[in-house]
């Protein structure tokens, strides 16, 4: 099956775009999470006809099909779970246009996120969603995932700016969803119903993104604190204060240790037990005051020292803290079990006393850092692999974790998605009834059930 399915395919790319060696197949098996089943063929398509003459291959064939952008993702949502073909996406590259009137850019799935930001910011526009793998990870993976970042506090998540897609169907058929207009109310909105699906509904191999001017100024604070519950405070604090900065970022004390080791040099003070980052953006006198404003609600949150970037270069010394920290974490030589579970914003003091009470119910290294403003938090538990009594502990605190966190109104995944990863879990969440729905959902676009098969639902 595997000659018979590589040739097929060679006769749509060409002989070098098709691969069956061994080491290909092992990379592309795994992604970020680490673990997967390698598939038989990885095939690179350059374009939507190619995408869809390899769908109607597979879908005849009734072969497995999984769709692969930068392999970024967290829980499994890229790679197969019982072999079949890897569609790599990563010819299929180029930002097509930069609509400065229509403020909205067309790029193909595996253009980088930092490299369109960079592109639209030169012409004086902005894509707001900034996830923290931003530098590598890929717009379709974004969409797919609909990711997040810090920014997701003030500007909402990768849906947001979505208008339309272009997309090939499990089946073979290309489909165009959505319109440049800013409005479109024409039937279902299968644009939206697209982003966040994980890849299990249709192969995106265009995307139009909507774009807005450039905040002129910005302004970037780093508050310390002695404590993780007086950050929390205040973030509660800006809330209640009605301030809704550019970006608010917490990190407590496991995760900084995790970098001072890593850089193996200290990145704040000794004594520092949590920290926020803050950031405002805007016109420049809306940007001093709020800034301001900022500063004096950490300060009667009791933070021991709170400073403001004095240029781009600090700024980017202050972010990239933040960003490094998976990185960190990982380098411990720990298992680092990753959950970016969600509350409402109001809730996140609760959430950080139910992490405290795991760590101590299941005595594990929890190491807790994220998305604040917006009650997204990268909840990482950090296991001795070697030690099973330590994973089966893990395994439960897991449980508990999203357990907790749907009883305070939250989710059990904010921008990583389920993948496989999490499937087994998502009954905590949703109902028989919700679940039921969505898999004849899956089946409507899926019907020999080809693409990403054994993600999200167990």
């Amino acid at each position: 099956m595997q000659d018979e399915v590589a040739q097929a395919l060679t006769s749509v790319v060409g002989a070098d775009y098709v691969r069956t060696d061994a080491a290909s197949l092992e990379s592309y098996g795994v992604d970020a999470l680490g673990q997967g089943h390698a598939p038989d063929v990885v095939v690179f398509p350059a374009n939507t006809a190619e995408v869809a003459a390899i769908a109607r291959i597979c879908n005849v064939q009734g072969t497995p099909l999984v769709v692969r952008g930068a392999g970024t993702g967290f829980t499994g949502g890229a790679v197969p779970t019982r072999g079949g073909v890897v569609v790599s996406m990563e010819r299929m590259n180029r930002i097509l246009e930069i609509d400065e009137t229509n403020l909205l850019a067309i790029v193909e799935p595996n253009v980088i996120t930092a490299d369109l930001q960079r592109a639209v910011e030169k012409v004086g526009l902005f894509y707001p969603p900034d996830p923290a793998s931003l530098e590598m990870s890929s717009i379709g993976g974004n969409v797919a995932e609909c990711a997040g970042g810090p920014r997701a506090f003030k500007y909402g998540t990768t849906k947001r700016y979505v208008l339309a897609l272009e997309a090939v169907l499990p089946t073979g058929e290309i489909v165009a969803t959505g319109s440049k207009a800013v409005k479109n109310v024409v039937g279902y909105d299968l644009t939206q119903l697209l982003v966040g699906s994980e890849g299990t509904l249709a192969i995106i191999t265009r995307v139009t993104l909507r774009l807005i001017p450039k905040p002129p100024a910005r302004a970037t604070l780093l508050a310390l604190f002695a404590d993780i519950r007086p950050a929390v405070d205040a973030v509660s604090a800006l809330i209640h204060r009605r301030v809704v900065p550019a970006a608010l970022e917490l990190v407590d004390a496991d995760s900084l240790t995790a970098i001072r080791d890593h850089l193996q040099q200290e990145v704040v003070p000794p004594g520092t037990g949590a920290v926020l980052i803050i950031e405002s953006d805007g016109m420049q006198a809306a940007v001093d005051e709020e800034i301001d404003r900022v500063a004096d609600a950490c300060r009667e949150a009791g933070a021991m020292r709170v400073s403001i970037a004095a240029n781009d270069e600090d700024r980017d010394r202050l972010w990239n803290v933040r960003r490094m920290l998976s990185g960190a974490l990982k380098a411990t030589g720990l298992l680092k079990i990753n959950h970016d579970v969600v509350v409402p914003r109001g809730r996140v003091p609760e959430l950080f006393a139910e992490i405290a009470s795991l760590r101590q119910e299941h005595q594990l290294r929890i190491a807790a850092f994220g998305h604040a403003g917006d009650g997204n938090i990268h909840v990482n538990l950090m296991v001795d692999r070697r030690d099973t009594q330590q994973r089966a502990r893990a395994s439960e605190a897991e449980r508990a974790l999203f357990e907790r966190v749907v009883a305070l109104e939250g989710s059990i995944s904010g921008e990583h998605g389920i993948g496989f990863a999490k499937a087994q879990y998502i009954g905590i969440e949703l109902s028989p009834e919700e679940i039921a729905l969505m898999k004849r959902v899956k089946s409507a676009f899926d019907p020999n059930g080809i693409l990403n098969p054994g993600k999200i639902f167990p």
